[in-house]
């Protein structure tokens, strides 16, 4: 059976191309316009899981390198501290030498080194009690606002510790072990100052107490040295994650971005075939007697 194409059913085509053809030159408008290549997932399904998987990387790479900050942060305030602590302690030591010498120096000699022992001693405590963002470097995980109490009672708990994650895998410890580094109760640095003064104002001979000084400067910078390696860890993470920044909105871009130049290329391209079709279509589809009468 022969079909007769009419003019009706001529148009209804010529229509229906001009359309697909217009409806193309809005697509790539559009992208010139946003330079996206998905704008919608239906355009690209595998393209939008890819740039879904890329996004959630980069989300978990900013909390990371936030994570980072905050850990840098902790861990140079308390290297900050320690170092004061490591100087408070050799002023200390230099003071309990001075004062070991009794044949050379009177009691209110002595007492005067004791008044500045016990001013000593409260600078210690300040540093002890140094916070970030309202938690104390030293205490772990307590939530006491400080370390170490008026009277000199250590608020941490043994084995707590404040950690933050700077990798998918990797966590770093950001405070410091503030038993250790002052120690707590008889042991504690303040105790050991006490004792210090109190011999000083009774006359009797301090040198047997270098011992102690010497042993907490050593506890003082052993906590320094692991300090100073977990955030050796943390700078060669925000490094790593500098890089995996740079390289994920790579693979961001080249799956959702498109280049300019092709879009202009393409825009051109299509409004040309419009353009062509509609020349074409106004040719072919004459007007005839029949449309003036119907």
């Amino acid at each position: 059976m022969i079909t007769r194409t009419t003019n009706q059913m001529a148009m209804l085509t010529a229509q229906r191309n001009l359309q697909t053809s217009s409806y193309r030159v809005d697509q790539a408008q559009q992208r010139a316009s946003t330079l996206d290549k998905i704008s919608k997932p239906s355009d690209d399904p595998a393209g939008t899981a890819d740039a879904l998987r890329v996004k959630a990387e980069q989300a978990a790479n900013v909390q990371f390198s936030r994570n980072v900050g905050d850990g840098n942060g902790w861990l140079s305030l308390a290297d900050s501290a320690l170092s004061s602590t490591d100087d408070v302690l050799k002023k200390v030591r230099d003071l309990t030498v001075q004062g070991a010498n009794t044949g050379a120096l009177s009691q209110p000699a002595l007492d005067a080194i004791a008044t500045e022992i016990d001013g000593l001693k409260a600078d210690l405590l300040a540093v002890a009690n140094t916070s970030y963002n309202g938690r104390s470097v030293f205490a772990g995980t307590s939530d006491a606002g400080v370390a170490f109490r008026p009277d000199f009672s250590y608020t941490g708990t043994p084995g707590s510790s404040v950690t933050r994650q700077i990798g998918v895998e990797t966590s770093v410890r950001v405070d410091a072990d503030g038993a250790t580094a002052f120690g707590t109760g008889a042991d504690s640095v303040f105790s050991m100052l006490d004792r210090i003064s109190s011999d000083l104002r009774a006359g009797v001979n301090v040198g047997t107490r270098l011992t102690e000084v010497d042993a907490r400067l050593t506890a003082v910078r052993g906590v320094q040295s692991d300090i100073g390696a977990r955030q050796s860890q943390i700078l060669r993470a925000e490094d790593t994650l500098l890089d995996t920044k740079t390289t994920l909105e790579a693979q961001r871009a080249g799956i959702m971005d498109l280049d300019l130049g092709e879009a202009v290329l393409d825009l051109q391209m299509q409004n040309t075939s419009y353009q062509a079709a509609l020349a074409v279509t106004a040719k072919v589809l004459q007007p005839t007697l029949m449309d003036f009468l119907r």
